[in-house]
């Protein structure tokens, strides 16, 4: 399911709720290509060091964990940056998401 975020300049994002497939497919890549560049790092690193410690063979665990958190972390982040839902709907999802609080 996609939501829809915007600031307060207009900049509208789509994005995503629930598991990514482009992280458990390509890893740091998508993150990357979004401009996310702190959290490619993070999984980049991490996923060296996994690899390092396991001679190559555990390289694929941090992608399969980044693959069902990353979505959340970066909705986060757009929250964080200014960004809202753009509709009732969307903060619904996110609020069952457990992504936003409900408001009172």
């Amino acid at each position: 399911m996609k939501i829809t975020l915007k600031n307060n300049a207009g900049v509208t994002k789509e994005v995503k709720l629930g598991f990514s497939w482009t992280t458990f497919f390509f890893g740091f890549f998508p993150a990357l290509f979004r401009g996310d560049l702190k959290w490619a790092a993070i999984m980049f690193i991490i996923a060296a060091c996994v690899s390092f410690f396991t001679f190559g063979i555990g390289a694929w665990i941090p992608g399969i964990i980044f693959s069902f958190v990353y979505n959340k972390i970066y909705i986060k982040d757009l929250l964080e940056k200014g960004y809202s839902p753009i509709n009732d709907e969307a903060s619904k999802h996110l609020q069952a998401k457990g992504i936003i609080s409900s408001v009172a």
